[in-house]
């Protein structure tokens, strides 16, 4: 936006939902991660699927994709979009961080053919994902810390592709 105006402000200064009607429909993708840090005991439990509400993992997948089509209902602003692939994976052996944990990383990938892009359904997917990793293993740990949501690269639309 060239002209220094707020996208999602009218002119009253009143938040509003941008009317995106005359824009054309592109094909749009986004990636997301979210680092879930934890004790061994808890990594281990989470990786094997050993904690005490089953299997971490694949619950999280299931939360992270409910979640990037559940967007509009949680982010205000945020367009339904028609997503045509939602895909959550795991790193599972990541570097320890400066503690010495080990951790999780979520990677959260969207696509639409659409007028608006993907990247906030895929931090909620990845971030989702992340709670639900946590939520599955606080009864281990509730220490546990969720850092560096972030979006790593988007494709498509008026502004193009993005890579951090």
């Amino acid at each position: 936006m060239g002209s220094g105006r707020l996208s999602h402000i009218n002119d009253a200064g009143e938040a509003r939902m941008v009317d995106i009607s005359e824009k054309g429909a592109t094909t749009r993708s986004a990636t997301a991660e979210a680092v879930v840090r934890m004790s061994a005991l808890s990594h281990q439990a989470a990786v094997l699927g050993t904690g005490p509400k089953g299997e971490v993992l694949a619950t999280a997948r299931i939360a992270g994709i409910m979640a990037a089509k559940r967007t509009p209902e949680t982010i205000p602003m945020c367009h339904p979009l028609l997503i045509t692939g939602a895909e959550v994976l795991f790193e599972t052996e990541i570097e320890p961080d400066s503690r010495g944990r080990p951790g999780i990383r979520v990677l959260a990938t969207v696509k639409c053919a659409g007028k608006t892009g993907v990247e906030m359904e895929a931090l909620h997917a990845a971030s989702v994902a992340a709670l639900t990793i946590y939520d599955m293993v606080k009864a281990l740990e509730k220490g546990m810390e969720i850092e560096t949501i972030r979006l790593l690269s988007k494709a498509g639309g008026k502004s193009g592709d993005w890579k951090r």
